[in-house]
């Protein structure tokens, strides 16, 4: 476990983690009311909570699979980053890609949020990378097997 530091600007106890198990918590809409998301409607939705990641550190915003499967609501830059030196509100950028309006209502869980570990990019300049078997061959280059 690591210590975040945080700033619970919203109605709503802290996210937990709901199994020994779970890789993330759940994070919650604070609205006033409850918001409508057309489809194909995406809206920044407001957590409450604003957190201190240490250095090498980031948070990961992801989609609820239940909101995904069952209603077809996303969050459309999935994985969101946050990172080590924001201190603003985490967001969520909701979409909606039903072909149904979806109702968010205050306090509903809309997000996943995943502590995850990173090291940043010193860049080397070589002319010659190494070659590999794949070479440059991309997209689906590899087969469905």
């Amino acid at each position: 476990m690591i210590e975040v530091s945080v700033q619970n600007d919203s109605p709503y106890e802290l996210p937990a983690y709901a199994t020994t198990g779970s890789a993330g918590v759940d994070l919650k809409a604070v609205l006033d009311r409850p918001l409508v998301l057309n489809p194909l409607e995406r809206k920044i939705i407001g957590t409450g909570l604003k957190i201190a990641l240490p250095i090498g550190y980031e948070a990961q915003v992801r989609p609820r699979s239940g909101l995904a499967a069952k209603h077809g609501i996303s969050v459309l830059n999935s994985p969101g980053t946050i990172d080590a030196d924001y201190r603003g509100e985490v967001g969520v950028i909701l979409i909606n890609l039903s072909n149904d309006a979806f109702t968010i209502n205050p306090g509903e869980r809309i997000a996943q949020l995943v502590l995850a570990k990173h090291e940043q990019i010193q860049w080397k300049i070589d002319k010659n990378l190494s070659s590999t078997a794949r070479g440059s061959n991309g997209f689906g280059s590899t087969g469905k097997t």
